[in-house]
């Protein structure tokens, strides 16, 4: 099992700020990390995706008034919000057994608004790439059909994200 990541990066540099040090460093996370990343997640989550040679994923990172747009688009709410994901197992779409055993499975796209994720990495007193990470382990999560339309299933899937990062070497502790 491995992924196909399709990563379009709208910052070739992402800006970061460290809680420990109020300076600012600039880090870009490769699209390796995100191909391990990603690759380790769904080793994780197993039991929640059809079984197939190989799993496909487009992830975006873009601007807040790149994700305005679609979120006014797709879900009629014109404002910027943190993740998107466009989930296409949701879609009815044949899948013959001869077809998932020879190739990778789409599993959708997850888009990312860096500037969000960068204020909410400020307010957490975090690092933007941890926020990155928990944003887009978020998006997968969505993309394998978890929802969190009540309290109860939002906590089951914020503990799920908790576990995500951990196996990344990302620890926090969100609330």
């Amino acid at each position: 099992m491995g992924v196909e990541l399709y990563v379009e990066d709208y910052f070739y540099e992402l800006s970061l700020t460290n809680s420990v040090n109020l300076g600012e460093t600039y880090a870009r996370i490769t699209p390796e990390t995100w191909e391990n990343w990603f690759n380790n997640w769904l080793e994780i989550l197993q039991a929640d995706i059809p079984p197939a040679p190989g799993y496909e994923i487009g992830l975006r990172l873009t601007d807040d008034s790149q994700i305005q747009e679609l979120n006014a688009q797709y879900r009629q709410q014109n404002k910027p919000t943190d993740v998107l994901a466009f989930a296409a197992l949701e879609v009815d779409f044949p899948h013959s057994e001869e077809m998932l055993a020879s190739v990778p499975l789409y599993l959708g796209d997850i888009i990312v608004s860096v500037d969000t994720a960068q204020r909410q990495a400020q307010q957490q007193r975090h690092s933007l790439i941890t926020e990155m990470a928990w944003l887009t382990a978020h998006g997968l999560l969505h993309l394998l059909g978890w929802d969190h339309p009540d309290e109860e299933s939002l906590e089951r899937m914020l503990e799920q994200q908790v576990k995500l990062l951990k196996a990344i070497g990302i620890a926090i502790d969100k609330e």
